[in-house]
C-alpha cells in the first residue's frame, strides 16, 4: 500500500506562465477536439493510456509518438509519455516530457497531479506539492483524492506528518474508499502512539479493501500496543495463512515489532 499510485491520466491547454493563477480547466482529455490532428491525436493518446494501464510500455510509448506526429502541441500525448517513463525509471525523459505537458497546459489539473508526484520522487518535494495543490484548487476537477493522497506521500518524504496527515484527511473526505490515505493515517497515528485512532483507521482500510501484508502487519502491532492478545493473535493467524514468506510475516517470527 506504500507502493507509488499509478494514477491514469492525460490532457492540455491554454497558453499561460507557469505557477500563474489560471482559470478552471475541464482536462483536456475530456474536452472536445478541434481539427482532424487533434482528433487523430486523442484517438492515439486514449489508445496508448489503455496500454499504458495494461502494462504494454512499448506500445504506450508507440501511441504516444504518433500523436505527436499528428498534433506536436498535444497536451495529452506528452503527458503519457512522461508517466510511461516514469514508469519505466527513465528520470530524465519523464521530466521533458512531464514539463513539455505542464507548459503546454498549465491549468489542467490532470497533468499537474502527474508533474507534481514526479517532481516529488526527484527531492523537488515542495514544488511538486505547489503543483500537486493548484491541482485540488480546479473545481471542475472530479478526482481530487488523487493529488491530495500524493501531496501527503510527499510531506512524508519532507518527514512532516503533520501536513501529510491533514493532506491524508482531505483525500479520504473527498474519496470515502481511499484505503491508501487511511493506511497512511493510522500509520502516522500508530508512530505518533496515538493507538485507538490508529486502530480506527486500520480499520476503514479494512473496510474498503481486503487486507493485505502490511495492513494486517500494521493492525498487529496496534493491538499488541493495546494490550488485546485475542486480536493480535487474529491478525498473526492471517499474515501466516494468507502472507507467507513476506516482510511483514518474517518480522513476526523474528519478533521485531518496531
Amino acid at each position: 500500500m506504500k507502493k507509488i499510485l499509478w494514477l491514469m491520466v492525460v490532457l492540455a491547454g491554454c497558453a499561460t506562465t507557469p505557477g500563474t493563477q489560471t482559470t478552471a480547466q475541464v482536462p483536456v482529455s475530456e474536452q472536445p477536439t478541434v481539427g482532424d490532428a487533434a482528433a487523430r491525436a486523442k484517438v492515439h493518446t486514449d489508445l496508448g493510456m489503455l496500454y499504458f494501464q495494461a502494462g504494454n510500455m512499448a506500445v504506450a510509448l508507440q501511441e504516444g509518438r504518433i500523436a505527436l506526429a499528428s498534433d506536436a502541441n498535444y497536451a495529452p500525448a506528452y503527458n503519457l509519455l512522461g508517466l510511461v517513463h516514469m514508469y519505466l525509471g527513465e528520470a530524465a525523459a519523464a521530466r521533458q516530457n512531464l514539463e513539455r505537458a505542464q507548459r503546454l497546459a498549465p491549468g489542467d489539473p490532470e497533468i499537474n497531479n502527474n508533474y507534481g508526484w514526479f517532481l516529488c520522487t526527484q527531492g523537488q518535494e515542495k514544488r511538486g506539492i505547489e503543483l500537486l495543490l493548484n491541482a485540488v484548487k480546479n473545481p471542475l476537477y472530479q478526482t481530487p483524492t488523487r493529488p491530495y493522497t500524493n501531496a501527503g506521500l510527499c510531506a512524508l518524504r519532507l518527514k512532516d506528518d503533520k501536513a501529510a496527515e491533514d493532506y491524508f484527511r482531505k483525500a479520504a473526505g473527498a474519496d470515502p474508499n481511499n484505503a491508501q490515505a487511511f493506511y497512511q493515517l493510522a500509520d502516522i497515528n500508530f508512530r505518533r502512539g496515538d493507538y485507538y485512532r490508529a486502530k480506527q483507521f486500520v480499520s476503514e482500510v479494512h473496510r474498503v479493501t481486503e487486507p493485505n501484508a502490511e495492513s494486517l502487519w500494521l493492525a498487529l502491532r496496534i493491538e499488541r500496543k493495546l494490550g488485546d492478545r485475542q486480536a493480535e493473535a487474529s491478525y498473526a493467524a492471517q499474515l501466516r495463512r494468507k502472507f507467507a514468506g513476506s516482510p511483514e510475516h518474517q518480522a513476526l517470527m523474528q519478533g521485531r515489532y518496531e
